[in-house]
């Protein structure tokens, strides 16, 4: 009896396990527009939902936000004539771009304390992405443009063996960091995994840039078949690409998927710029072993009971 519980449980693990790796190549699509904005865009989340981005309410420059629960708060650096917030990990601390008369510099928000990130020796920084161990990756211009990671006070430098122009925009809790760079065949999107590089093109594009990585190594961004004009975004998940379009958008660009494999980006339509929130539809196949799983469990459980 008891190696019929443990084959139980074994088909148990089976079902859930299939179900949870079978998803749909269809969202629900969310708006996000930050009340009396001009222009809005999404583009940073955690694994609890939380939302980052920046909006114009005129045209004297942008300030960043944080979305929680329906919630709008806005982020401005002090001192700061524009700020744009890109990325925010579970413990809720924020990286971004701010700008002041000295130039184009990152920032940590933290415990509602701003701290400046400035690669030595650049005429400007930019910090892109964030991961719970509070890494960092982003870019600078010194005077080509590098990719950086942020680490503990250091700052590696992160640049594409045979490319120009790297550009490190996101970075997932094992490390994983995603980015784009230029060589003579156009502009791709790149994964950097210790130190190993491999390049991520969509299928038929012209160029690719990849935006965010999530805890499981699914990717997302944007890419073009018309120039270097973005026109769609892109979810890659183990080599399998899927056009992100918000549905009546002139052109939409995925920024960062979390480990619910939410998407957040920003999407534009006659109405302007805005941000939105991509939910994935389970398929009904997986929904259906989901529940056979969870049905197998009880049988499991009144199994052991009966034979105990």
């Amino acid at each position: 009896m008891r190696y019929q519980f443990i084959r139980c449980l074994g088909l148990v693990s089976l079902l859930i396990g299939l179900s949870s790796g079978s998803w749909a190549a269809s969202y629900t699509f969310t708006t996000i527009d930050v009340p009396g904005a001009l222009s809005t865009e999404a583009l940073g989340i955690n694994n609890t939902g939380q939302i980052v981005g920046d909006y114009s309410s005129d045209f004297s420059g942008s300030h960043g936000f944080l979305y929680t629960a329906g919630t709008f708060t806005t982020i401005d650096v002090p001192g700061a004539s524009s700020t744009e917030a890109w990325a925010i990990n579970g413990a809720g601390q924020i990286v971004g771009v701010f700008e002041n008369a000295t130039g184009s510099h990152g920032f940590l928000f933290t415990g509602g304390t701003f701290t400046t990130i400035d690669v030595p020796g650049a005429s400007l920084t930019h910090a892109l992405g964030i991961n719970d161990a509070g890494q960092i990756v982003g870019w600078s211009n010194t005077p080509l443009t590098h990719g950086f990671l942020y680490t503990a006070g250091i700052f590696t430098t992160i640049d594409v063996p045979g490319g120009i122009n790297t550009q490190a925009v996101g970075i997932n809790d094992t490390g994983q960091i995603v980015g784009s760079f230029h060589n003579a065949t156009g502009v791709h999107g790149f994964l950097d995994t210790a130190g190993s590089f491999g390049t991520i093109d969509v299928p038929g594009a012209n160029a690719t840039f990849s935006n965010g990585i999530n805890g499981v190594g699914d990717i997302v961004g944007g890419f073009s078949k018309m120039g270097l004009l973005l026109t769609d975004g892109f979810l890659d998940s183990a080599g399998t690409f899927t056009t992100i379009a918000v549905p009546g958008a002139s052109a939409t660009v995925a920024w960062r998927v979390n480990d619910a494999r939410q998407i957040v980006g920003s999407f534009h339509n006659d109405a302007g710029t805005h941000g939105f929130l991509a939910t994935p539809i389970p398929e009904p196949a997986s929904v259906l072993l989901l529940g056979s799983g969870i049905g197998l469990a009880f049988m499991c459980k009144r199994l052991r009971r009966n034979h105990q």
